[in-house]
This record gives structure tokens, sequence and C-alpha cells, in this order.
């Protein structure tokens, strides 16, 4: 049996209503303005760049289903990124999933490091990203 990482998993509640998360995480704007630099449209099958700090990242826009999940593949090694939201009201349920881990020992080539050590880097940025990162512009 293989020994693949498990997806990172992050689930956290916003004080703001669900169309407020929805355009931060569904826009090129609004992903810039807690992720990283992109030029993200919401369209199923567009091919998108994110500038992370190895340089552009090719993505592509698996599904999307309006105000409740955006999912897409982001760069070489076989992962995907998805965003579900669901409306509390006044609060919104947001849960980003980062998956298509390979083996722990699987060398990630524009990292030079393994799949391991790439996804415990990565759960940390997470954690950053989407509890103080997305949780200020959506709520600030």
């Amino acid at each position: 049996m293989e020994n693949t990482l498990q997806d990172i998993k992050k689930t956290v509640v916003f004080d703001a209503p669900i169309e407020k998360v929805w355009k931060a995480v569904s826009s090129s704007e609004g992903i810039a303005s807690w992720f990283m630099p992109n030029d993200f449209q919401a369209e199923v099958g567009y091919e998108f760049h994110i500038q992370s700090p190895f340089g552009p990242s090719p993505c592509k826009v698996l599904k999307i289903e309006e105000p409740h999940h955006l999912s897409f593949s982001w760069d070489t090694d076989g992962w995907f990124v998805s965003f579900d939201l669901k409306d509390l009201g006044n609060r919104t349920e947001f849960t980003m999933v980062h998956g298509g881990w390979k083996q722990a020992d699987h060398i990630v080539p524009k990292a030079g490091r393994s799949a391991s050590e790439v996804r415990d880097t990565m759960n940390g940025g997470w954690e950053g990203l989407v509890n103080q990162r997305l949780r200020k512009v959506v709520e600030g």
C-alpha cells in the first residue's frame, strides 16, 4: 500500500457573510489580498498562474458552485486546492483542502525537498493564510 500523505485541511468560522468570503476566494483580486498574486478567472477549465516564491505555478479551475465550492489544480505535482463555504447567516464556515500529495519521500521538483517536508511547511503556511490573512480580509 502506498504511503501517501494526508490532505491538509483547515476549517474555520468567519464573522462575515458568505458573499464576502466567496468574493475573497473566487476573484483574482480577492485571492491576491490574502494568498498570492495571480491571474485567476472564475471559469471552469480556465488556466491561470499563481506567483509562488518558487516562480509561477500553473493552475486550472476544476469546479465552481457559487457561492459554496471552488477547486483548482495547483502546480505540476498533482496538487489540488478546494474551498468550501457554508452559510451560517452572518457567519461563514470555510474549509480549505490542499490535496494530491504523493509518497512522503517523493521529491517535489520545484522545492527540491521531500513531499513530507513540503507538506509540513505548507500546513503551517495554510494555517496563517486562512486563520490570519483571510480572516483579516473578510472580517476587516
